[in-house]
Parts: C-alpha cells; structure tokens; sequence
C-alpha cells in the first residue's frame, strides 16, 4: 500500500473516533433542544437530525433514514475506491477525501444505529442561528471545500503543463 494515498485513511478513523466521542460527550453533558452559551456566535446546542444537512427531508415519515443510509455507504464505496486512485504526490485531494468519508461514516453510525444523527455545534451568523452540526458535519464540509480548491490547483497545473 506505500504507492497507494489509502495510507492516509486513518484521517478518516480519526475524524469517526473523534465525531463519536464528542457525540456521546454532548448526549451525557447537554440538554435537548436547549442552549448553552459558550460565547457570542457560539453555542452547544443538542438536537437530533433524522435528515440530511439542514434537516432536508427530517419529516418524511421515516424511509428517509434507509435512503440516506443506502445512499452514504455507496457514496462511501466510491470514495474510498477513489482516494484508492488518488496518485500519491495529491495529498491535498487524498486528505480532503479522507475527511469526507470520516465524515460520512460518522454520520452513518449514528443512523444505523440511532435513526438520526446527533447534532451539537451551533453558531451564529450575526442574529440568525446556523443549523447545528457535529465533527462529521465539520470534516465533510472542510473536506468538500479543500477538494474544490484542490481541483482549481489541480486544473491550473494542467493547464500549465499544456503550454
């Protein structure tokens, strides 16, 4: 496996280890559906999201967990077979990918094994509150956005390498 970028899928088993500690931390110290102020912009805030980002489809009447669930071990096949392919020398899009499957399977593990995900994280955007996320939340969003702008780095040295 050293030519293989699957050398770097222990970022995913830490972002699973950390999201499920902080999960169970937030279910043991927190109130549902309360805040606690830790500072302006930013609260603990426990809830439980039977949908996906942004609570789409959370009142569908249940199928949604199956979809979802079907949905993200698929999606996860499929990153993983493709952080596989990732050639060694684009860390940057294996790392992004890796935080993106640690994300997914974070959030899966709650699905499967509670029926929605656990969601604590919540700030503010001056005074309108963001939906509240969790470390599975946070990696997939970082992870999505460094593989964008991995993409853009990535297309700019094709383009030089054309001329």
């Amino acid at each position: 496996m050293p030519d293989s970028s699957l050398r770097l899928i222990w970022i995913s088993a830490l972002v699973i280890l950390l999201d499920q500690i902080t999960k169970q931390a937030a279910l043991a110290w927190l109130p549902l559906h309360q805040i606690v102020e830790v500072m302006p912009g930013f609260d603990w805030y426990l809830t439980y999201n039977t949908g996906a980002a942004f609570s789409f489809l959370a009142d569908a009447g249940g199928w949604q967990r199956w979809f979802f669930t079907i949905l993200t071990i698929i999606i996860s096949v499929v990153i993983a077979f493709w952080i596989k392919r990732v050639p060694v020398d684009e860390k940057l899009t294996a790392v992004s990918l890796c935080l993106i499957l640690g994300g997914a399977l974070g959030n899966l593990i709650d699905r499967i094994y509670l029926g929605y995900v656990i969601d604590y994280i919540q700030v503010w955007l001056g005074s309108y509150p963001w939906p509240a996320f969790n470390i599975a939340d946070a990696a997939i969003s970082v992870g999505a956005t460094v593989l964008i702008l991995s993409s853009f780095k990535s297309s700019d040295k094709s383009a030089a390498d054309d001329s």
